[in-house]
């Protein structure tokens, strides 16, 4: 089916609004792009921030007609006659497909990689991975889980107690299975990630061997050989002295989600608890790791 898009320029503040009535006139479809180039990095718990400048993009069907939409829009006062928008066809694709398309099994480290579940393992005597993109954030390609990917493939997990904090998708924690560890503890303040982690896991055939917790539900006095973090700075500061007495000492922590600009702080902070080694970075990130004093 062809489909035609209107691209329309508001502020943030507007732009759920704008979301609404374009819903209201008949989209099928709404997207959120940022104009400038304006990244948001660390937003505050529980928030969604938009960019100052945001492009809200409707997808309509072909035949329907934007002319009367456009004159409806100009009477909302955040936009007026000076409307900043344009009308594009979309070219008729099987979206699924590109999608799917876009991801490729990928190798983190020596031993590990991560594959999408319609793809072809590369190396079927490799410790793989099956995960698919999905709601809870994780599958590899962000510089931040790579990070952690690359470095819980050097360590011997062998007979090691794992403890993923904030587990996402779970990427991590069936990771450390797969890669030996004895026991993994997958912990997320969202009910929707620790749904995604079992499903992950099951579909790895390493439900039985991953215990799966609500922050209010879990252990009182998990400990573990080594934790994983992959949050992002205000968190890891905040929760500093509960991520430190839930690894043993001489117990290993690995730190990610940081920024170049933020590793040195975090790292000075946990040097309370932990000997602090180099900080390692990917791109525009980093990964602090220490052992546990």
């Amino acid at each position: 089916m062809p489909w035609i898009q209107l691209r329309i320029v508001t502020d943030g503040p507007h732009a759920d609004a704008l979301s609404d009535q374009l819903m209201e006139e008949g989209s099928v479809s709404i997207t959120f792009e940022d104009e400038k180039d304006t990244p948001i990095y660390e937003p505050k718990l529980g928030e969604t921030p938009l960019w100052n400048s945001t492009i809200v993009i409707a997808l309509f069907e072909a035949e329907h007609d934007l002319a009367p939409v456009v004159e409806r829009l100009k009477l909302l006062p955040y936009l007026g006659e000076s409307i900043n928008y344009k009308i594009e066809q979309v070219e008729d694709k099987d979206w699924v497909r590109e999608w799917m398309d876009s991801f490729h099994p990928i190798q983190f480290g020596e031993r590990l990689w991560i594959c999408p579940s319609w793809r072809d393992i590369p190396n079927p005597e490799a410790v793989n991975v099956i995960l698919d993109p999905g709601l809870a954030f994780g599958t590899g390609t962000h510089p931040t889980t790579a990070l952690c990917l690359e470095w819980l493939d050097s360590l011997d997990l062998s007979d090691k107690e794992v403890i993923d904090f904030g587990c996402g998708s779970g990427i991590l924690a069936i990771a450390a299975i797969k890669l030996g560890a004895k026991k993994v503890t997958g912990v997320d303040i969202d009910y929707q990630a620790i749904d995604a982690s079992k499903a992950n896991a099951e579909r790895n055939g390493v439900a039985d061997q991953l215990a799966l917790y609500l922050p209010e539900n879990q252990p009182q006095h998990l400990q573990a050989d080594i934790l994983v973090a992959n949050i992002l700075a205000g968190p890891l500061k905040e929760l500093a002295p509960l991520i430190a007495e839930k690894v043993k000492t001489g117990g290993q922590l690995a730190l990610s989600g940081l920024l170049h600009e933020q590793a040195q702080e975090v790292a000075e902070f946990y040097s309370q608890w932990f000997e602090m080694e180099p900080v390692s970075h990917k791109e525009d990130w980093s990964r602090l790791n220490g052992v546990r004093k």
